[in-house]
């Protein structure tokens, strides 16, 4: 969310035209908040019960529903549930005397984005109508932004993003994603780090009847495995140790859209077991609940891995692989379309030259030629780093190949780690011995710092600073990776992952 547009949102500007319905069957508070809220610039519908709240959910254009959840006549759960049938699209606010644990996570699976205590604060109500508002209005317009954005996009072509290029082997990815992009069906993405897979994803989500809906993205990779259940599947207040209150998952902020599980072959057999159930059946439970939940979340899978190897190895479900392999899309590696290249960089300078305020004329024909004799082990992103590195560092009003090639690393560190802690060794200064050891050396680890910070530093600018690629290219893991980084004092770059 946009702090800054918040800090903007007043009552008697943007509100203003903010139409609420106040659900109670307390005349007395009814009366008293409607005044209050009206003099703050708000319209005031009200409603004492279940039938009422029905018939201005229906004829009213509701912004905002706040309703008590226990009335005379009827329950507050099933006005939060009516408004979700009637109006999907209208922020739902709850209140209650009488708050509990069970009654909240109650009023939250009907519909409620925040469960208020009575009697009501003045300062805390208006805040959290405000915000409530706020994000309402800062995700509609990024949906209505997105649809004209995907409008124009396929009244321009299948391939506009800077990642994308209009090669023959990406035309046929794109002509796949428009045939898929409407079904259920699951999409299993594969590649190398780097192709563009959470693009991609993207993409299919946008093309999609989705496309309205939220595209929530998950690394598997990025989260310790004891929480990526809770990420999920979500938890309920006291599920485990440090489990304060209620949290949604991943699942749950997906309906109406799309959720995409990049490195899903991190994910232990436990979690592929309840992933396998979500697949077939649809449903789930939050950690510590019984109570089932239905997703109509749209899934659409990652990997640079070969899922069919990690099967025969036993490490991924073979049933489970079949479940999510139901529309394979391989993403080819830059060095295998190097028909692209030229349109990719010439996307990647001018959106460079944009952030960075910078006016650069082009590449010269050196610079042309330095890329697509270049093998890009970090692929688009790479090509990506250096052309936003080149834009950078240049001093004329057009890259040449000298701005690239200085840039780009073509020995062999990613490749061969261990003889490049020899070579590393044997240039260092005279005063070194044959072993390459010096006598300030302490001892062998303190003379391997150097060498295997310089290999790092090596290998990560090679992977255009992306974690992953880089540890797959070393032969270790990304956790490893990170620790020795840390300890080497080297510090996060571009954009890195």
């Amino acid at each position: 969310m946009n702090t800054a547009i918040l800090k903007e949102f007043r009552p008697k500007s943007q509100v203003a035209k903010s139409t609420v319905l106040l659900v109670d069957d307390d005349r007395l508070l009814v009366e008293s908040t409607r005044m209050w809220l009206e003099h703050l610039g708000f319209q005031i519908v009200t409603a004492r019960n279940l039938q009422q709240a029905r018939a201005r959910l229906t004829d009213s254009p509701i912004d905002l529903l706040l309703t008590d959840l226990r009335l005379d006549e009827g329950c507050g759960l099933e006005i939060l549930r009516t408004a979700q049938a009637i109006r999907p699209e209208c922020p739902r606010l709850a209140m209650t005397g009488y708050l509990s644990t069970d009654f909240e996570i109650q009023a939250i699976r009907a519909g409620a984005m925040k469960v208020l205590s009575k009697p009501l604060d003045d300062d805390q109500l208006l805040s959290v109508i405000q915000k409530v508002l706020g994000e309402h209005q800062l995700a509609q317009e990024d949906r209505r932004l997105s649809s004209e954005l995907d409008r124009r996009a396929k009244a321009d072509g299948p391939c506009q993003d800077h990642w994308f290029g209009m090669g023959n082997k990406m035309q046929e990815i794109f002509d796949l994603v428009d045939r898929i992009a409407d079904s259920k069906a699951s999409v299993l993405i594969t590649g190398e780090p780097g192709t563009g897979k959470s693009k991609l994803a993207k993409t299919v989500h946008q093309r999609s009847v989705r496309r309205s809906g939220p595209f929530v993205e998950l690394a598997c990779g990025g989260i310790p495995e004891t929480l990526l259940e809770s990420e999920l599947f979500g938890h309920c207040a006291g599920a485990f140790t440090g489990a304060m209150q209620n949290k949604l998952g991943k699942f749950q902020y997906a309906q109406g859209g799309t959720l995409f599980l990049d490195e899903i072959t991190t994910a232990s057999m436990a979690m592929q077991v309840r992933l396998l159930r979500v697949l077939q059946s649809r449903q789930f439970e939050a950690v510590g609940s019984n109570e089932t939940i239905t997703t109509d979340a749209r899934m659409i899978f990652a990997t640079n891995e070969d899922l069919r190897h990690a099967v025969a190895m036993g490490h991924f479900r073979e049933d489970l692989f079949y479940r999510i392999h139901v529309v394979p899309i391989e993403l080819p590696p830059l060095r295998e379309r190097l028909e692209d290249l030229r349109e990719l960089a010439d996307g990647f300078l001018a959106q460079a030259c944009l952030e960075f305020d910078r006016q650069i004329d082009g590449f010269s024909p050196g610079a042309y030629r330095a890329m697509l004799e270049y093998p890009w082990p970090g692929n688009i992103r790479e090509l990506e780093n250096t052309i936003q590195r080149a834009v950078l560092v240049s001093i004329r009003n057009r890259i040449d190949s000298q701005d690239i090639e200085r840039l780009l690393i073509k020995d062999t560190l990613v490749r061969s780690s261990n003889s490049q802690i020899d070579s590393t060794c044997r240039k260092r200064n005279h005063n070194q011995s044959r072993f390459g050891w010096s006598e300030h050396f302490k001892d062998l680890d303190e003379a391997l710092l150097e060498p295997e910070r310089e290999i790092l530093i090596g290998a990560l600018e090679a992977n255009g600073w992306n974690r992953q690629a880089t540890a797959i290219r070393l032969g270790i893991n990304r956790t490893t990776l990170y620790k020795k980084m840390k300890r080497l004092g080297i510090e996060i770059s571009g954009s890195f992952q």
